[in-house]
């Protein structure tokens, strides 16, 4: 099973935004894709969001994928822990 980390979101910061916390984390994780500071395959993960949801979340707001080699490679390597567990 896969490492996890917590993250604590003051109940105030989720009522300001009026998003659930899943919501919140799948906004992140498209901020974080936007940036370039995730794959495509981990920030769909993190998102918690289906491929196809994902990338069409993706194409709603205008953001390009941007899916090179080292996005195949991360993916593939996913898919092999996948495999194994």
């Amino acid at each position: 099973m896969p490492a996890t980390a917590s993250l604590e979101i003051p109940l105030e910061v989720l009522h300001a935004t009026r998003m659930r916390p899943q919501e919140l984390v799948a906004e992140l994780a498209v901020v974080l894709y936007e940036q370039g500071k995730l794959s495509l395959g981990k920030a769909r993960e993190l998102s918690g969001m289906t491929v196809w949801s994902f990338q069409q979340m993706l194409g709603l707001r205008g953001i390009p994928v941007h899916y090179g080699v080292e996005e195949y490679e991360q993916d593939l390597e996913t898919l092999a822990e996948l495999d194994r567990a």
